[in-house]
């Protein structure tokens, strides 16, 4: 059992960065951060995974035994010296790589390891519970960082690495992760191990391979391991040879394989074991092949694998060999860790060694020259070398080199580093760049002494005037320029700035004073109105404001705007707090508001103080204009608004008329709107016109006449026509001419219509009167009259009102048949046949004024026949089967009106008379009847039947109802009769109901027995025992008992009550079988017999001696249990093995018929 140890390294660094950390050899240590921001260090050991050949690696520490047991620390004095150092992180977590670095050692034997056995070291060290936690918190977090962590509750893994891994990045045996990284970047398309190749293999394996691909198959697996030469490095020759066949199969011709094509080969490598992940370096048809881009000092093992037209071999034996070890990586440039401007801390990391341990490192610069030309500062082991006796301010640039056994490495970058440098001098004074109301922005000069790559922070101090604190640090940092905010306004403040770097800090420079901006001033108070406002103008006066912001006003500023959304514009801009704004418009609003100015800007603005100027009655209006040709009755006008509203909206407008005769005027129209029409004129006559406008001042001047003559009118409202009737279709209409009103009457329009909203016009023209034909009787009709002129139409006549005289009915215009629920809702005769009746119904028609008396209904050769008032009506006594053309004629008392279209209507067929019934089978509880002549008789149409069977009550019930000639009756009692009776029907109608049928049921027999027992009860001489029934319905049961001797016929030995029998004078040697059946005794009947019970067998008695005594208790029982043997396959039994033969048969046929039909 191994162990795994590890410590937990606590730490402290005042810069936040790791310190250095020394660990031993063949152990490594990660940085892990924890939640709350603390850094730990564990030191796990090194998990090797290749070993060049002729060295052993490291003690491998064990891990722990158990997952649920704390691992052993051991104390630092139990561990080894290190032979060499190298530190863990100098910058801070950031410059730690993720892969662990490790160094390749030769063989070397440490007497200090083997006294810390596992039998020489103790089991379990103590550790508090704190410890313990951390630890468990500290694994968790790595087990994560390696990929997902194990099962929960499962022990640790080894620090072995599985054969089936893939290749790690971390650095083992002296090989670093970059060039790993480069190495497996370039082998992207390897496989990934022997079971798992490439598709073409998936493809070869999955598919069948015939005899000759097989053979061949076999051949390609015949290859033998490669050869691997030519060691370098960084490179190696691997060789091989063909596949050839065994020599022991060369006598044999048959199925040899030959090579249809060239053979090609795949080598593949792997780092991680022979069973591990492998990776194709070279595919081709050559014999060999270079592997190059190796790492130095690993383990490699190679293997080839020969493919022959999408056929691929198994891989050969893998082969192993070493690379050989070489020069160091070249370093990364040194750091610069701390320096003062006489020194610099350098410090660098170990590179990949390559194989052979790092002795020395070499370190050169240019002496601070900058010529290029370097010389070597310093040679030995250690990682860092600290630079004395240098230059302040100064540039140096150095290269680093590491160096082993097998020589030394290439250097690393040039990196160039500076030395701090002295107290800088005194800046220059600081100077204003902006200043504002509470800020001044300053900005300073670099000291000229200092250099560039110095680095200096400046101190900015401040002085308030009047204040006693003195000068108070403002800024600090490495900026030229700074913004002091907060301050007062118009306040003297007080400067100066101060340079420091790492050496120390310089004196202040000379003080300046610089003074803040005033502010702007507050804004005025609002302006109040001085005096009375008149329509064209208004004086107005402000206060000044309360701050004035530290500087004097210089002027104030008036703003005047029209309206309340208007552009404000400056009216006036002086010292002056008062003013007087002229040149307003009259009833217009006004705002008005002022600001001042000062040094320090310009102030807010006042309120806005709102200003309206009374309003002056409107000025003089346009004429009026007519709109459209003047009517003899009415003119309309219209007009224009006045071209000054006197500040005030229009809001109304009055007309003044004029007669012919007179000049007096009289306002014809006063309102808001722009047109008016004028009525009640006269028509040809001239009327004269004036307009005038008013606001809420009052009404203004009257506008200029304005003279209109109006034209003729339209003719005056016709009389009432007159209506006369010539007959039910036909009215005349007669009517007046109206006055005219200076224009002749040119025509005359009549409208006509049934309802007086709906009237149209039916005649137009000169004449005084008009004839309406086709007009419908007794109906009520409508007409109106109205005359036309030039000058336009005349209104309508009133509407006068006609009513047609009454005439014979219309026709009748459908004829339907009556449906089934329609004739039971109808009173139909006693004896209704759809055979011979038909039930017909009409629409009534329209009566023409006169109520609809009766109707004549016309069946052709027939007498026609005459109904009432009537619309249905059911005709007697037709033929069946037979069509019928049938009308209707509706009368009333002006006549008869004319007949409908002819409907050809057909009365149904007879319906069917009932079959004969006859009982075909029965049994105790059962009746088979049967009817009719079978389906091979049937008519067309479809006959059905309907079997009832009466009940006790007399009743007959329903039993069947169908087309079928069979129904057996079931769930029957015994010795009982049952009365039946059956009907026929089909699309004609139900046929009546046959005569009634009797038919009895017969007794039952007795139940069968279960096989008899038979006992003997000496040679000659038996019993035999049955089971007893009881009395079936008052009848009672006897038994019939038969035997029968060897293979005679079975003969009556008993009949009787009894359940037992006695058998006498036995024949010896002979068998006896028996067999008994229940036996029903009826009052009236002939005895019923059941069915016999199994036969059971009384073998013979054998006459030998040695079976004597058995023979006599045991014979009658060998006799029952071969008799139950036989009785064992019942009815049941025997009917469940023909089921079973038939499913197996019924399978057999599917499968046949699913293989050879189907498939």
């Amino acid at each position: 059992m191994s162990e795994m140890w590890f410590w937990f390294v606590p730490m402290m660094s005042p810069n936040g960065s790791v310190p250095p950390i020394y660990v031993p050899p063949g152990y490594i240590s990660q940085v892990i951060i924890e939640e709350n921001g603390v850094r730990r260090v564990l030191v796990l050991p090194q998990q090797p995974e290749f070993h060049p050949g002729g060295h052993s690696p490291l003690h491998h520490p064990p891990p722990p035994p158990h997952a649920h047991l704390p691992a052993f620390i051991p104390h630092p004095a139990m561990m080894p010296p290190p032979h060499h150092l190298y530190t863990g992180m100098a910058g801070g977590v950031g410059d730690m790589s993720s892969q662990y670095i490790s160094q390749y050692h030769p063989a070397h034997i440490y007497p200090e390891q083997d006294s810390h056995s596992q039998h020489g070291r103790p089991s379990l060290v103590h550790r508090d519970d704190r410890t313990s936690k951390t630890h468990e918190r500290l694994q968790k977090k790595l087990k994560e960082r390696q990929g997902g962590g194990q099962v929960k509750d499962s022990p640790p893994s080894s620090p072995q690495k599985s054969c089936n891994s893939p290749p790690t990045v971390d650095i083992h045996n002296g090989i670093g992760g970059k060039g790993l990284e480069t190495e497996q970047g370039q082998l992207r398309h390897t496989v990934s191990s022997p079971d798992k190749q490439t598709g073409k293999r998936k493809i070869g394996e999955s598919a069948v391979l015939d005899k000759e691909a097989q053979a061949l198959q076999a051949l390609l697996s015949t290859i033998n391991k490669p050869v691997v030469s030519d060691i370098e490095a960084r490179g190696a020759t691997v060789s091989w040879s063909a596949p050839t066949k065994p020599e022991s199969e060369n006598d044999s011709k048959e199925d040899d394989p030959s090579f249809s094509e060239p053979l090609c080969y795949e080598v593949s490598i792997s780092i991680s074991g022979k069973d591990g992940k492998y990776q194709s370096m070279y595919c081709g048809e050559e014999l060999s092949a270079t592997l190059e881009q190796l790492r130095p000092a690993t383990d490699y093992h190679v293997r080839v694998q020969a493919m022959c037209n999408c056929l691929q071999g198994n891989p050969s034996e893998a082969v192993s060999f070493t690379t050989l070890s070489c020069e160091p990586d070249p370093p990364n440039p040194p750091k610069k860790i701390s320096g003062t401007k006489n020194s610099l801390l350098l410090q660098w990391k170990a590179p990949c060694d390559n194989g052979s341990k790092i002795q020395n490192y070499i370190l050169q610069w240019d002496e601070g020259k900058g010529t290029g030309v370097y010389e070597q500062c310093f040679y030995g082991p250690q990682k860092q070398h600290k630079v004395t006796k240098l230059s302040p301010a100064s540039q140096y640039s150095f290269r680093l080199a590491a160096k082993n056994d097998m020589g030394t490495s290439e250097f690393s970058e040039v990196v160039d580093l500076f030395t701090s440098c002295s107290v800088p001098l005194p800046p220059f004074p600081p100077e204003l760049e902006m200043a504002g109301v509470t800020w001044l922005c300053l900005k300073w000069q670099r000291p000229a002494s200092s250099p560039k790559e110095d680095d200096i922070c400046y101190i900015l101090e401040m002085e308030e005037e009047g204040s006693a604190y003195g000068f108070q640090k403002h800024y600090d940092g490495e900026e030229l320029s700074f913004t002091v905010r907060n301050l007062h306004r118009s306040t003297k403040y007080r400067f100066r700035v101060a340079a420091y770097n790492s050496e120390g800090k310089s004196n202040p420079s000379q003080v300046v004073e610089f003074i803040t901006k005033p502010d702007i001033p507050g804004c005025p108070f609002k302006p109040v109105i001085r005096g009375r406002v008149l329509p064209n103008s208004f004086k107005m006066a402000w206060e000044p404001p309360k701050d004035d912001g530290g500087s004097e006003i210089t002027k104030y500023v008036v703003e005047l705007s029209e309206g309340t959304s208007g552009k404000f514009l400056m009216v006036y801009s002086g010292p002056a707090l008062e003013h007087v704004c002229e040149g307003l418009k009259p009833g217009c609003s006004y705002q008005t508001r002022v600001y001042c100015m000062s040094e320090g800007g310009q102030s807010p603005l006042s309120e806005t103080l709102q200003v309206q100027t009374p309003a002056v009655p409107p000025g003089q209006c346009q004429p009026p204009r007519l709109v459209g040709k003047p009517k003899a009755r009415e003119v309309q006008l219209r007009w224009g608004v006045p071209q000054a509203d006197g500040g005030s909206p229009v809001s109304c407008y009055s007309i003044e008329m004029s007669g012919p005769q007179s000049e007096e005027s009289k306002e014809v129209y006063q309102g808001p709107e722009l047109d008016c029409s004028v009525g009640g004129l006269m028509p040809g006559k001239t009327y004269s016109f004036r307009l005038k406008a008013a606001n809420k001042a009052g009404f203004g001047p009257l506008s200029e006449r304005f003279e209109v003559t109006t034209g003729p009118g339209a003719p005056e409202q016709c009389k009432a026509p007159s209506t006369t009737c010539k007959s039910s279709s036909c009215v005349v209409v007669s009517w007046e001419a109206p006055p005219c009103n200076g224009a002749p009457v040119t025509e005359f329009r009549l409208e006509w219509g049934a309802a007086e909203g709906s009237m149209q016009i039916c005649y137009s023209g000169p004449g005084l009167s008009h004839e309406m034909k086709g007009l419908l009787p007794a109906t009520n009709y409508f007409c109106r009259v109205q005359a036309v002129n030039v000058a336009g139409v005349g209104p309508f006549s009133e509407a006068v009102f006609c009513l047609t005289p009454c005439t014979v009915p219309a026709a009748v215009s459908n004829i339907y048949v009556l449906k089934e629920s329609e004739l039971r809702s109808y009173d139909t005769p006693p004896v209704y046949s759809p055979s011979t009746c038909l039930g017909i119904c009409w629409d009534p028609p329209c009566d023409h004024g006169s109520e609809i008396t009766s109707y004549l209904i016309d069946i052709g050769e027939r007498q026609p026949i005459v109904v009432g008032p009537v619309t249905k009506h059911v005709i007697q006594n037709l033929q069946p089967d037979t069509s019928y053309r049938i009308r209707i004629q509706a009368l009333n008392t002006l006549g008869a009106g004319p007949f409908s279209h002819t409907f050809k209507l057909k009365t149904k067929p007879l319906p069917p008379q009932p079959p004969r019934l006859e009982c075909t089978a029965f049994s105790h509880q059962t009746l088979r009847l049967k009817w009719g002549d079978g389906p091979a008789k049937a008519t067309s149409d479809a006959l059905q039947y309907q079997l009832h069977m009466g009940d006790k009550n007399g009743r007959f019930i329903s039993l069947y109802k169908g087309p079928c000639h069979t129904h057996k009756v079931q769930r029957l009692n015994e010795s009982t009769s049952y009365t039946f009776r059956i009907q026929a029907f089909n699309e004609a109608g139900e046929g009546p109901f046959s005569n009634v049928y009797t038919f009895t049921t017969p007794r039952s027999p007795p139940a069968p027995l279960k096989a008899p027992k038979v006992e003997r009860l000496d040679d000659n001489s038996c019993e035999v025992t049955w089971e007893a029934l009881p009395p079936m319905k008052g009848d009672p049961v006897i038994y019939s008992l038969q035997c029968m001797i060897g293979n005679s016929d079975f003969k009556q030995a008993y009949k009787g009550s009894a359940t037992t029998f006695h058998v006498q004078n036995l024949q010896p040697n002979s068998d006896y079988r028996f067999r008994v059946c229940a036996i029903r005794q009826c009052q009236d009947a002939p005895e019923l017999s059941g069915p016999y019970s199994p036969t059971v067998t009384l073998s013979s008695q054998r006459n030998d001696p040695a079976l004597a005594g058995s023979a006599v208790g045991s014979g009658s029982r060998i006799g029952t249990e071969s008799t139950r043997a036989r009785q064992s396959l019942s009815d049941e039994q025997c009917a469940f093995l023909l089921l079973m033969v038939f499913a197996v048969i019924a399978i057999l046929i599917a499968f046949v018929i699913q293989y050879f039909v189907i498939k």
